[in-house]
Formats: C-alpha cells, sequence, structure tokens
C-alpha cells in the first residue's frame, strides 16, 4: 500500500472520528454552554485522558512500534508473535493496577489538575466522581494502542483510524439517551457523559479483537505468576521500557504543560477551561486529519527503513511528509487566524451556548491557530527520531519547550487570560518543530529534495489568496447575529469554504503545482 493510500485511509477515518468528535461537543455545548459542570467533566475527562497520552498512546506507543517493526523485518513473524504476547502480558496488568490505584486517588488528581474547580465545592465534587468513573478508560485504551501498533506495523491502518468514532458515537448517545432520564430522577444530566466514555472505552477495545483474529495476531495474555514473569524478562520487553523512559519524560513535558495549563485556567473565570476544551476540539481536526495520519503511516515504514539500512527511502519519505504538511496545514493555519469567530459561532452558537462564549472560544482557537504549523509538522518529524530509536532527542527539545511555553504564560495570561494559555502552546509548537528539523538536517537524516523554494512559494502564495477571501467573509456577514437563521448561516459557510478551496487548488494549478504529480510521488 503507497504512503499516499495509507494516509487517505487514516485520514478519510479520522475525519469520521472528527466529525462525530464535533458533534459530540456541539451537543454538549448546547445542553450544557460552558459552565462549572461542564468545566468539571472536561477535567474529569481529561485525567485518564492525559494518562492515556502519557502512557499509551505516547510513551508505550513510541517505543513499542519501532522495536516490533524492527523486529518483524530481522526475525521475521513468528518471533514477532512471541514478543507480541510478552508485551501484552506485561501492559494488561500494569493498566490494570494503575486502574484501581487511579480510581483511589481521584481527589489528589483532580486537586493537581484543577485545584480552581474549588470555587465552586459542586463542582469539584462532580470533577472527583466523574473521574472514579472515567479512570479505568486508561486500562481499555492501552490495549487499544497496543492493537493499534500491531496492525499499523501490518499495514492496516483502516481499524486503529476508524476505533475513535465509536467513543464518540457512545457520548453521543448517553447523552441524547441517557441525559432526560437522569434529569427525570432528580440527578444532574452531566452524568449522562462519563458513562458514554466507558461504552466507548468498550467498544474500543472489542472491535480491535477481529482485525488482529484476521491476521493471527491476537495477543495471549497470560495469568499466571510465572507467565507475567516472563513477560517482564523478554528482551524486547525489556528494549521497550529501556525506550518508554526517555519517551515517558518527553510526552510527560506535553502533558506537565497541559496540567499547569488546565490549572491556571481553573483558577480564570469559569468557562475558561470549557472555551479551551471548544477551540481544542476543532484544532484536533487539522491536527488529526495530517498529522496523525501522517505519523501513524510514516512511524512504520521509517522505522522499517532504518532496520535495514535504506537511508533514502528514508529521508524521502520524511521529504514527502513535510511537503505535504505545509500544502495543507498552512491554508488551515491561516483559515484559523482570520475565520475563527464564524467557524465557532456556525459550529457551536446554539442553544445554552452564548455570545460570549463564542468571543471567548473565538480567541481560544486564534491562539492555538498560530501554532498550527508547528502542530502537525511535529507528527512527521519526530517520528523521524523514533524510527532510528532515539527517543532521548526529542525529549530534551520538549523539556527546553516546555519552560519556554511557561515563559510565555507569564507573559500572556494576565494579558489575554485564557487565550494566552492557547497562544503559548502555539508558539510552543513552533519552536519545537523547527528545533527538530534543524536537528534532522544537522546529523544528515533528512535531505531536502530539489524543489523546496519553488514549491513553497506556490504554497505561500495560493494561502495568501485564500487568506484574503475568508478575512473578507469573516468581516463581511454578522455571523453572530444569524443565529435566528441557522440554515442561511451554514449555508453561507459552506459556500465560503468551498469558494475558498476552489481558490487556493486553482492558484496552485496556475503556478504549475500538479497535485496528481506530486501526491504520487
Amino acid at each position: 500500500m503507497s504512503l499516499l493510500r495509507s494516509a487517505s485511509v487514516v485520514s478519510i477515518f479520522t475525519l469520521a472520528s472528527r466529525v462525530t468528535g464535533l458533534v459530540r461537543e456541539l451537543l454538549i455545548a448546547s445542553a450544557f454552554g460552558a459552565s462549572a459542570l461542564t468545566d468539571a467533566f472536561n477535567v474529569a475527562f481529561r485525567i485518564p485522558n492525559l494518562f492515556r497520552r502519557l502512557f499509551a498512546e505516547g510513551a508505550f506507543s513510541q517505543a513499542f512500534v519501532p522495536v516490533l517493526a524492527a523486529n518483524r523485518a530481522q526475525f521475521g513473524d513468528k518471533a514477532t508473535q512471541e514478543v507480541i504476547d510478552s508485551v501484552a502480558t506485561a501492559l494488561a496488568w500494569s493498566v490494570l493496577a494503575l486502574s484501581v490505584l487511579g480510581v483511589l486517588v481521584a481527589p489528589w488528581l483532580v486537586w493537581a489538575l484543577a485545584s480552581g474547580l474549588q470555587q465552586d465545592p459542586k463542582g469539584y465534587q462532580s470533577a472527583v466522581l466523574m473521574t472514579r468513573w472515567m479512570f479505568p478508560y486508561i486500562a481499555f485504551m492501552s490495549m487499544v494502542a497496543l492493537s493499534a501498533g500491531i496492525l499499523n506495523t501490518w499495514k492496516r491502518f483502516a481499524v486503529p483510524a476508524a476505533t475513535p468514532v465509536l467513543l464518540n458515537v457512545s457520548v453521543i448517545a448517553a447523552a441524547l439517551g441517557l441525559s432526560p432520564w437522569l434529569a427525570q430522577q432528580g440527578i444532574e444530566a452531566v452524568y449522562a457523559l462519563p458513562a458514554g466514555v466507558m461504552l466507548g472505552g468498550v467498544l474500543q477495545l472489542l472491535v480491535q479483537i477481529p482485525a488482529l483474529k484476521r491476521l493471527g495476531l491476537l495477543p495471549r495474555i497470560g495469568i499466571r505468576p510465572s507467565a507475567l514473569r516472563q513477560a517482564w524478562t523478554n528482551p524486547a520487553t525489556r528494549n521497550i521500557l529501556r525506550l518508554m523512559a526517555p519517551a515517558l519524560l518527553g510526552v510527560g513535558v506535553a502533558q506537565i504543560s497541559l496540567l499547569i495549563n488546565t490549572q491556571i485556567a481553573s483558577h480564570l473565570a469559569p468557562g475558561s477551561v470549557s472555551w479551551l476544551s471548544y477551540a481544542d476540539r476543532l484544532m484536533e481536526f487539522p491536527t488529526a486529519m495530517l498529522g496523525v495520519a501522517l505519523g501513524a503511516v510514516l512511524m512504520p515504514q521509517l522505522a522499517a527503513a532504518k532496520a535495514t539500512g535504506d537511508s533514502e527511502r528514508y529521508a524521502a519519505m520524511l521529504d514527502w511528509g513535510l511537503r505535504l504538511v505545509l500544502l495543507l496545514a498552512l491554508p488551515c493555519a491561516a483559515a484559523l487566524l482570520v475565520f475563527s469567530q464564524p467557524l465557532v459561532a456556525v459550529l457551536y452558537h446554539y442553544g445554552a451556548f452564548t455570545d460570549r462564549d463564542v468571543q471567548q472560544t473565538t480567541l481560544s482557537l486564534t491562539g492555538y491557530g498560530i501554532g498550527l504549523l508547528g502542530l502537525v509538522a511535529i507528527k512527521v518529524l519526530a517520528p523521524g527520531y523514533y524510527a532510528s530509536q532515539d527517543i532521548r532527542t526529542p525529549v530534551k527539545i520538549a523539556v527546553v519547550v516546555l519552560v519556554i511555553t511557561q515563559l510565555f504564560n507569564l507573559a500572556f495570561v494576565p494579558w489575554l487570560q485564557h487565550a494566552g494559555l492557547a497562544l503559548s502552546i502555539g508558539l510552543g509548537a513552533l519552536v519545537n518543530a523547527l528545533w527538530l528539523l534543524i536537528g534532522l538536517l544537522r546529523r544528515g537524516s533528512y535531505k531536502p529534495q530539489p524543489g523546496w523554494l519553488r514549491f513553497a512559494l506556490q504554497v505561500v502564495l495560493a494561502t495568501g489568496l485564500l487568506t484574503t477571501l475568508l478575512w473578507v467573509a469573516a468581516k463581511g456577514l454578522p455571523w453572530v447575529d444569524l443565529r435566528q437563521t441557522p440554515w442561511l448561516r451554514i449555508g453561507w459557510m459552506l459556500a465560503v469554504l468551498s469558494a475558498s478551496a476552489l481558490l487556493y487548488f486553482g492558484a496552485l494549478w496556475a503556478t504549475g503545482l500538479r497535485l496528481k504529480a506530486f501526491l504520487k510521488r
């Protein structure tokens, strides 16, 4: 399967995931608005997600996929099955213990992440209760990460990419079906959301089983003490643990940054955590469809190229990925900078979501948009290091960027409040991506292919035309005032975005960029 086809498969399913995720957020915004209780849910949901990104999709995936891909390339499928069984056994028992511990220490976790919720005792207690309900989600998602790593290594990208849709559908179903019943019982309707999250975790794990069975790769998890000891002493497991140590620090840096930002936001005006979360949901469209899709596809293939010593193929894949990042992420970043208010108004401005919520979410989205190019590029550049089983370098960079981001917070938060947090993350991502790129260039791992200057000028020119059109549309229509005529507002949005896409790709074609030939590369 070609890189383009693989990335397209992941992007299509990722789009489905992000669309359903946006529907989920739209439903939550419309039903509950931005309040102390929605802040409580967002904090409670962020806690298992923090651990998921730290252990499952973060450090574990960064260590597991390169080891698995290299093991398969060097020793074949049979030896790799033993690695899968050992890693699955060690991981399953570890996340079970972590889940039990998380439920027990939920009050301290909520305090550590968002002590500002104590301004409203009801909101704080709700966050603790919802954290206890949702913390076992980390166990399900850790095993999903294991399955996704296996399937991606075997170039089966569809199931891992489609899986997150089940979480969104489960939360939507719970919000629509369970929340009215809870309200009738005199219970806060927002408690339906944790139930939907847990159902989504179960479904995401179950859907992996048939895909793994078809490949004959379903992990065998040992339940005896001897099996657990054997799993921990397996050389591949030890190698993954060795790689996870620096990766854990690297991913931990990003999560520490998230923790600090959530802590700061919880001490700002009520609704600040929610405004940032709603903006982050919109940011996930381009970051997931471009960055995550490319990262998932490139990681195992870059690792295989390194394992076989094919440096030319390794460099060519990185070059193709970076060009695709510039081609698609730069116009998205421009759109977020000049067209953020219409996007927020059309997608969220219903029900309990007020005009002020539109304004505050727009400020957050603009701050994130400044760093979009960096956020997407990191997903392509970091695998360039992980494929060589070099996790220390990205970690060192991440630690310094964390310090830089907090310095940005000191400068921007007193001035811009919650929007300053988003702006700091965006600027930090740009610094991080540039640093990673310079490192790959200096070590000679990445050598830009000819034609970069012409390509960059074509993309910048087309982005300039698109930005002008979006700025005129943003200023020329009363997007917030059109709340009473939602279908008219949606129609204008579709028309503007369609015209922008035609203008952008038409300008690329007029300047001589042939997308078909580029993508086939």
